[in-house]
């Protein structure tokens, strides 16, 4: 190989701006440490000494240099991966000082070159800059770039001379001038806002209209209405469509992976309308794929004055364009807008974990309960009028004496409620002193209805909380005996007054009321039970058995014995969007073993327009779980609330919405065999009726059916909410049951029950209750979407902590899913175990620390049996055994059981 040798270098190093390089050892002194050849050789030559010995140019400042060799291709050079050191919107200049050697008359050209890759998508290139180069001296190639967003991969590379031909290269410098960052500052004007000219200061510069036109003022209505900040606001008129509004154009100063905050001040004005829905939404496009509209905030804007919008979003993928825009009123009402800071969002600290003083566990906070003192303590709400009977159940409702344990009798007296004009009528007290912050209260009655109900009649516990009606537990009567009324509440911020009282019956029907109990729970009693139970239904006793070589003489030896995944199936909720963001997917992959997506399944997400089917997004969904082994349930086939139903589907005549019913399920279930464990066959189907009302009856239990011929390997589930926690009687366990079987007399194969799990203050008994009643069907029970909601990370986290507990002490459950983890990502407010930025909160630990707790491990030494007994929870272990010789190390699965299970362990 000839040497490479320079004749002479024309001030190379002096035009190389080296401030802010972004390029790691960029003048070779490290190797090519950071730096790869693409599809050729290379290596670092000393400037003093040469690859043999040999002297080269002395002028040059740079100690080293690279030489790219063994070349077959023009586009074969050297790169350096700059991907996390890129800001999108921001100018970077590119130098280069480079030669060549080898076989080359005359000169030839080297190229500066970027490389984008993004998932999904074609690899594109951008080229920076060419300069041609001979062999007698250095050259500078240089150039600029800009980019809207950062790719998923962004590599620098050097490439050009003909095949053959060495590539030389002194130094390389990528930097961000000064000027890009004072442009850049005043973006801001003064902060980190990147919205431009966010008050109209500019005027209309940097706005446009979506699908409308826009104004400026500075004031409307002869003067009434004014700016509240600044001298000038922005008007959208001549709005034909809900979501025609104003709009900026954020690519490239909005990155991935962080969280932005937003705040608006907007109005609405004319067209006879005082209130109206205005929101913030998000127009995404992100290369090779579909438009995406992310929704930020809404808030309810009025005539009269300003009101102020805020959320908050994500982005998780590389987008190719992002545009802001507020949209919301009926046509024809304009859209105001006076201000709109877009930055991002700073990080909150937690709220520390609640301190409740003497919280009394199981005392009752309701005054004369039993009725001592006649009705002293209670008042009739409304013009009704309340006596004291007798005859009422003598013993505490099932699930309070599951809270409490031994209690003393009740009293056998009740309030007997007359006169009753309205369904809000009944018995009420005050409570407002009475309460704690926090705490999570059980509510607990004795109900029964008087004669002459026309039909089954709801009766409830509410709280009127500042006149917010806060559900506290309710049942369905349709006979003449006494009914348990269980449920749960809980109070976050301070109250000015609460109060609690029972209605619902008709006009003019009796209500009777027994034993009513509020009481503080005590959920750390219950969780040591729970303990107990797990125990019981989720561990097994393993006899270790070592035989083999060598075996004989064991008796003694140390044994050591991990738990590596618990068999009980725990999962979650995601998005597409959510597996463009790899710390989502790392955490997912570690932390889940099942997935379920959120609505990429839904029909009217693969066939949002009749025959345009989409099932991309579920088939990069589909290949994510396979390859790291995660199970998938299919949610959901059809969804038989109207409001979900995609209007073309609404459209159709019965003929041909039968015909659309037969592909969805066979385009759906053929394309997917195999694949998805579970199918949500018609999801809610105790809160909606759309095919039913549609088809009849026989469509519901044809769907089941159909789906069991097309994929007989998939469990078909029924699935619906509010069936755990007593607040809503149109799902109660009792209707549930009803429900099923009714589908199963119609031969519908249903193979398991779903309940969402959308709940809020969660008391296990409750709960637990539910869960005993289903339990008589026999099928296999699980949690299908569990979420929990507080503003305190602390008591989240202790929700959670219910709900898992209650489901993994049961017989019946066989899974949980949770619906969501991630925030920003979820359906529900305060309920992410994850924060945006990938932050794992109180929640998330207390998540944590019970799927460690599920996990068993032992250690001991082997018997004189040869033998090492323990006692572990269902799942994969390695055993690690320590022989004099040496370390061996098993793997064995431990699967439900009621005996011991031997294990032999071949050495």
């Amino acid at each position: 190989m000839e040497n490479p040798q320079l004749m002479s270098n024309s001030g190379c190093s002096e035009n190389l701006n080296q401030a802010a390089n972004i390029i790691v050892n960029h003048d070779f002194s490290n190797g090519l440490h950071t730096w790869h050849t693409n599809c050729c050789n290379g290596f670092v030559v000393s400037a003093e000494c040469g690859d043999r010995g040999k002297p080269l140019s002395s002028s040059r400042s740079s100690g080293n240099y690279a030489v790219v060799t063994n070349r077959t291709k023009c586009w074969q050079g050297l790169e350096q991966d700059i991907t996390s050191r890129v800001l999108p919107g921001s100018t970077y200049s590119v130098s280069a000082c480079v030669g060549v050697s080898g076989p080359l008359s005359g000169s030839t050209d080297v190229l500066a070159t970027l490389k984008l890759e993004n998932h999904g998508s074609a690899t594109s290139y951008m080229l920076i800059g060419k300069t041609s180069v001979s062999k007698e001296k250095w050259e500078i190639v240089e150039g600029t770039f800009s980019l809207l967003a950062v790719p998923e991969r962004l590599v620098f590379y050097l490439e050009g001379p003909s095949p053959g031909v060495e590539l030389l290269i002194d130094s390389v410098v990528i930097s961000c001038p000064s000027s890009s960052k004072s442009e850049s500052a005043s973006i801001g004007a003064g902060d980190d806002n990147i919205i431009i000219n966010p008050k109209f200061e500019d005027g209309l510069n940097n706005w446009s209209g979506r699908g409308c036109k826009v104004a400026l003022h500075d004031s409307m209505a002869d003067g009434k209405i004014v700016p509240q900040s600044g001298k000038a606001f922005a008007s959208a008129t001549e709005r034909t469509q809900n979501w025609n509004g104003i709009q900026q154009e954020i690519t490239g100063r909005v990155q991935r992976k962080l969280a932005y905050s937003v705040a608006a001040v907007v109005r609405i004005f004319g067209n006879n309308v005082t209130a109206a829905t205005v929101q913030a939404t998000l127009w995404v496009q992100t290369p090779g794929r579909n438009d995406q509209y992310v929704g930020i905030a809404n808030v309810q804007a009025t005539d009269k004055d300003w009101v102020q919008l805020q959320g908050k979003f994500l982005l998780n993928g590389s987008p190719s364009k992002v545009v802001i825009y507020l949209e919301g009123p009926p046509p024809g009402t304009d859209l105001l807008v006076n201000s709109l800071v877009v930055k991002h969002a700073e990080k909150t600290p937690p709220s520390p974990a609640p301190v409740i003083e003497n919280p009394d566990f199981g005392v009752n906070i309701i005054t004369n309960s039993q009725l001592d003192d006649s009705t002293n303590g209670w008042f009739p709400l409304g013009n009704c009028n309340l006596s004291v009977g007798s005859g009422s159940p003598h013993i505490l409702p099932p699930m309070a004496r599951a809270s409490l344990g031994v209690h003393e009798p009740l009293s056998g007296r009740y309030i007997h409620v007359k006169n009753r004009t309205q369904t809000w009528m009944g018995p009420a007290q005050m409570i407002t002193d009475k309460l704690k912050l926090f705490l999570t209260y059980q509510v607990s009655a004795w109900v029964r209805i008087g004669s002459g109900a026309n039909g089954p009649q709801n009766v409830n516990v509410a709280l009127g909380v500042d006149n917010q009606w806060v559900n506290g537990g309710q049942v369905e009567i349709n006979d003449d005996r006494w009914h348990e009324i269980g449920g749960s509440f809980r109070i976050e911020k301070q109250p000015s007054k609460v109060m609690v009282y029972i209605q619902g019956p008709g006009a003019g029907v009796d209500l009777m009321v027994a034993g009513v109990q509020i009481f503080p729970v005590n959920r750390e009693a219950r969780f040591k039970y729970l303990r107990h139970q797990a125990d019981k239904i989720r561990k097994r006793d393993i006899v270790l058995k070592f035989s083999g070589a060598g075996s004989s003489s064991l008796s003694g030896t140390n044994v050591k014995v991990v738990q590596t995944q618990n068999s009980f199936p725990i999962g979650s909720c995601m998005s597409r969007t959510n597996i463009d963001n790899e710390d989502f997917i790392n955490f997912f992959v570690k932390n889940f073993n099942w997935a379920v997506f959120g609505n990429e399944l839904k029909w009217y997400w693969t066939e949002p327009q009749q025959g345009n089917l989409n099932y991309k997004d579920a088939d990069d969904m589909v290949a994510l779980c396979q390859k790291h082994n995660i199970e998938t349930r299919g949610h959901c086939i059809f969804w038989e609330v109207q409001a979900t139903v995609q209007q073309w589907i609404q459209a159709l005549n019965k003929d041909d919405l039968m015909k659309a019913v037969q592909n969805r399920l066979t385009d759906l279930l053929t394309r997917y065999k195999g694949k998805f464990k579970h199918y949500d066959v018609n999801n809610e189907m105790l809160h909606g009726s759309y095919y039913q009302d549609r088809l009849g009856k026989d469509i519901r239990a044809n769907m089941f059916k159909t789906a069991n011929q097309l994929d007989p390997s998939a469990t078909l589930f029924v699935n619906d909410y509010h069936i755990e926690d007593g607040c809503d009687t149109r799902s109660c366990p009792e209707r549930y049951i009803e429900h099923i079987l009714d589908l199963q007399e119609q031969g519908a194969p249903v193979g398991g029950i779903g309940i969402q799990g959308h709940i809020d203050n969660p008391v296990g008994p409750v709960v637990c209750t539910a869960l005993d009643k289903l339990g008589i069907l026999g099928l296999p029970i699980w949690f299908t979407e569990l979420d929990v909601s507080s503003i305190n990370e602390h008591v989240r986290g202790e929700d959670l902590e219910v709900m898992l507990r209650e489901a993994f002490a049961h017989p019946a459950v066989e899974g949980v899913m949770l619906w969501g983890f991630w925030e920003l990502f979820m359906s529900r407010d305060n309920a992410h175990l994850v924060n945006a930025e990938g932050d794992v909160n109180e929640t998330g630990k207390r998540f944590l620390a019970l799927k460690h707790e599920w996990l068993s491990h032992a250690r001991g030494q082997v018997d004189v049996q040869g033998q090492f007994n323990f006692r572990g929870f269902h799942g994969k272990y390695a055993v690690e055994i320590d022989t004099p010789s040496k370390k061996i190390v098993k793997t064995f699965v431990v699967d439900k059981g009621d005996t011991p299970l031997v294990v032999p362990v071949e050495l």
